[in-house]
């Protein structure tokens, strides 16, 4: 079957839906509104083929439409698009399904990959060793960007799962209009309902998205994805993976990340954790009372026997009973908290081991009285939830400014009289940490008279201490890793191992510096080699460190290039240190959705790491429009979950070379000329702040209600006081793109002007890494279009110094594209990458007009000079609908 054929249905689904938003527009806006967004849509299929007269009546029929018309347009345009990731994502669970794309659905896969281990001498026991030592954890993050309401995605699951239902072969012509009548109900409800959220959601509403996330899908791909696992490692090796066995499991910053926003505190912390909790207990209480259900069988063992009594008919019933009651216990012990009220919580469940036990034991039970296809049915899928999700649904980081750690103990020894902590050096530091750490005496009485102590009694002290002592009530298996962002010195760390004592945690958290500055990553091996060679603190570790390595802020700081450089650099230092002093390095990588903040294709993100640096541990952050695109859908969640596991088992038992001595110097050259030129662009350009703030919607996302977090850390200020988020959201909308691109094309250009081609193509040919760098500067650059740039720059301004300087990054641009096309040999970007070309290429017509509505939403918004206008609604749908469109925001 060749591709035209195997993307036919896809092109039929996008019709379908085309013409069911058509009938939508007509029957709820009007044929006159109809006919209107038809014109607009054909100028922009003209303008996409290079009518230049065709852009210049699109941009004056969008210019001339009144202030009413401009709402239902900027939606228009915007549901198509979100109609199309619809009819895209469902179309990939297709082809995953019947095999048909093989590019797509081999890459990455494990069947796959251990063929090939086996071909590259890998042993049975070689790949179960390295199976058993899977532990891969993916930490769901709520996104600043995230664009779409918790509301309407579920409208979008419903579309997909008529779409799903349409592709069966055994309808009757009454079954298939019935679906169709439903998929055209659903497109109804999703106009009718607003895009965009009223009021900024709070972190515990950012939790609850979380948790919709893994009811709706990961709490049934977790089980059928170990199935399809242990399946293809039984043919391989010969052995089952045990049941208790979590390669992947989830952690969540959702309601724990207080870094910068001041809406996470410690009762809402608390808060989230309970909902966690009473989420896990109320899915555990629904797969147990269906389980109980089936199993009615009356065999069973002695020790289940003895359990349950000799007069008891149906064991597993009684044993699965008590299990499901004393969940129920849990789950209503929750609501009382949640409620406020304090109740012993004695007999709820609060450790994955308690809830197993009973479990295992009707499972070993139904294998030994010859049961074991019921044994390994839902029982087993309980099993394997539970050792994914624990009692707790996801493991809760908690991520804190090291700033935070030290105003608190310089309060702590301004009242103790010890002096002030703040001036002390690193070692006066140290020293007293390690004092207070071996220490048996607690560093504050437990009744102190604040009033009389202002500095101790100020709430950003008192807030942080109050943290910690609301994580010592906590059950151990609600709790991950404590993040301790613009960590610098082994202090930041010592010094959260301390508040934890002292607020007498009993598991304490382990604790992760948080490396993310250019200078801090830099600064990060040496910091682990300081800490390392503190006695207490190697003992303590038992052997385990972990590292997170953030990808945000160095690309603001320095670039894409020179930030993944210095990223890369830090992870083979990192894993030097580690491997000297004999410990087990996890890296935890922060990644987001976007090129510039890390963002990549699963598969080859992992495999484009040092080597050594991924030994079957990593952790991962997912981010909210990553979450929903990676695991919104049960076909796709799978087929993540398998890219996960392959790239880790691979990057672990065939790792990528090293850099060779010449790649290594022609890198440090690059990054240095990329550094150059992005910091005389952002930082030593007078207008480019002005740039900026006036091409761009920067200024107008701080009025989006879309995250908890505030989009600047300060109301005023420059490039460092806005959160590497907006920073990047804002340039993909006028598609510039620049942060992912700025700086690199010189670097190339010059490196090849001096006689090194040949070493970057080999470069190219043989190192992950800087494949990786050049695929995704490719993506990036197909999406970037200098047209629609110029377009706000014309709408937008009229003075001739920014004129100048959009004239300079777009000139800027077009060499990025001519080098790096000059480098790889091809006329055309993605010219390897046909189905991600086509892709925007379809889009176009629908984006075009959003990008030019929006250029006029944000001229006449501007004109008004008021803070709240008619054209805010329209203007977020606008940004909202090339989000979708671009399938990326920051």
């Amino acid at each position: 079957m060749n591709s035209t054929d195997i993307h036919a249905p896809l092109r039929h689904d996008i019709r379908l839906m085309g013409k069911l938003l058509g009938d939508t527009l007509r029957q709820q806006v009007g044929q006159a509104l109809y006919d209107k967004v038809e014109a607009i849509r054909s100028l922009a299929k003209q303008a996409r083929d290079g009518d230049i007269q065709a852009t210049q009546t699109l941009n004056t029929v969008l210019a001339s439409l009144n202030d009413e018309e401009l709402l239902p347009v900027a939606r228009a345009f915007t549901h198509f698009l979100n109609l199309a990731n619809i009819a895209e994502q469902y179309h990939s669970v297709r082809l995953a399904r019947t095999g048909q794309d093989l590019a797509e659905t081999t890459l990455g896969s494990l069947n796959e990959l251990f063929p090939r281990l086996k071909q590259q001498q890998i042993s049975p026991e070689q790949l179960w060793h390295a199976i058993q030592s899977l532990d891969i954890e993916l930490v769901l993050t709520a996104h600043p960007t995230e664009v779409s309401r918790r509301t309407l995605i579920q409208k979008y699951d419903h579309i997909s799962a008529c779409l799903e239902q349409l592709d069966s072969v055994h309808l009757t012509t009454y079954e298939r209009e019935r679906i169709l009548d439903r998929l055209k109900n659903h497109i109804v409800g999703a106009w009718r309902t607003d895009e965009i959220r009223q009021q900024r959601p709070t972190p515990i509403d950012e939790a609850k998205w979380g948790f919709t996330a893994i009811e709706q899908t990961l709490w049934h791909a977790i089980p059928q994805f170990l199935r399809q696992l242990d399946k293809s490692v039984f043919q391989y090796t010969g052995r089952h993976i045990p049941l208790t066995h979590a390669p992947i499991r989830f952690a969540s910053w959702m309601g724990g990340d207080r870094d910068g926003n001041p809406n996470v505190t410690h009762s809402v912390t608390e808060e989230v954790l309970l909902l966690a909790r009473w989420q896990a207990a109320d899915l555990y209480w629904q797969d147990l009372d269906n389980l109980r259900a089936d199993l009615s069988m009356a065999d069973c063992d002695e020790v289940l026997r003895q359990s349950v009594g000799p007069d008891c008919r149906e064991p597993y019933r009684e044993v699965l009973r008590h299990v499901r009651d004393r969940v129920a216990q849990t789950r209503e012990a929750i609501s009382a908290r949640l409620r406020g009220e304090r109740i012993d919580d004695a007999d709820c469940y609060l450790t994955s081991e308690t809830l197993l036990t009973p479990l295992q034991d009707c499972h070993r039970s139904l294998v030994a009285c010859n049961m074991a296809n019921i044994a390994n049915a839902e029982l087993s899928d309980i099993i394997r939830r539970i050792a994914c999700f624990g009692t707790a649904l996801v493991k809760l980081d908690i991520r804190q400014e090291s700033g935070r750690h030290t105003a608190v103990l310089e309060a702590i020894t301004q009242y103790l009289q010890l002096g002030h902590y703040q001036t002390w050096t690193e070692n006066e530091k140290q020293a007293f940490l390690l004092k207070e750490l071996t220490n048996p005496r607690p560093l504050l009485a437990k009744q102190i008279a604040l009033n009389d102590y202002p500095a101790l009694a100020a709430e950003d002290v008192q807030e942080v201490l109050n943290t910690f002592n609301m994580l010592a009530r906590q059950p151990a298996d609600a709790l991950g890793a404590y993040i301790i962002s613009m960590a610098k010195q082994p202090s930041d760390i010592l010094a959260v191992m301390l508040l934890q004592k002292e607020a007498g945690i009993c598991h304490p958290l382990r604790v992760v510096p948080l490396f993310e500055t250019l200078a801090d990553l830099d600064n990060a091996a040496p910091c682990l080699e300081q800490l390392l060679n503190i006695e207490w603190y190697k003992t303590h570790i038992a052997g385990q460190q972990e590292i997170m390595i953030g990808y945000s802020d160095s690309a603001k700081d320095a670039g894409f290039l020179s930030a993944s450089w210095a990223q890369y650099r830090a992870q083979e230092q990192l894993t030097a240190v580690a491997q000297r002093h004999g410990i087990q390095l996890t890296l935890f990588h922060g990644r987001g959705g976007s090129i510039s903040r890390g963002g990549a294709p699963t598969h080859q993100a992992l495999l484009s790491q040092p080597p050594q640096s991924i030994q079957g541990k990593i952790r991962v952050t997912e981010q909210g429009e990553m979450i929903r695109f990676k695991f919104g859908m049960l076909g796709i969640a799978l087929r993540h979950l398998e890219l996960y596991t392959a790239a880790t088992l691979e990057a672990t038992l065939l790792p990528p070379p090293a850099a060779k001595p010449e790649w290594r110097q022609l890198m440090d050259n690059m990054t240095q000329i990329s550094f150059a030129v992005y910091k005389e662009t952002v930082r030593d350009t007078p207008d480019f702040i002005r740039y900026l703030r006036t091409v761009t919607p920067e200024l107008e996302l701080q009025m989006l209600p879309l995250g908890s977090r505030p989009a600047r850390r300060h109301s005023a200020g420059g490039i460092e006081s806005l959160r590497a988020i907006p920073w990047v959201f804002a340039w993909t909308q006028v598609r510039l793109m620049l942060p992912a691109w700025l700086g690199t094309g010189r670097a190339l250009a010059s490196v090849m002007q001096t006689g090194n081609t040949q070493t970057l193509q080999e470069m190219r040919q043989d190192w992950p890494y800087f494949q990786t760098v050049l695929a995704m500067l490719e993506m990036v650059l197909a999406k970037a279009d200098a047209a629609i740039t110029q377009h706000y720059e014309q709408q937008l301004t009229h003075d001739p110094t920014l004129h100048q300087l959009g004239g300079l990054l777009r000139a800027r641009l077009a060499k990025t594209v001519h080098i790096l096309l000059t480098l790889t040999t091809e006329t055309e970007l993605l010219s390897q990458s046909p189905l991600l070309k086509r892709s925007l290429t379809v889009r176009t017509p629908y984006i075009l007009p959003l990008h030019m509505l929006q250029a006029e939403l944000m001229r006449r918004r501007r004109s008004t000079g008021q803070a709240i206008t008619p054209y805010d609604h329209a203007l977020m749908i606008s940004i909202a609908g090339i989000a979708a469109g671009l399938r990326n925001t920051g």
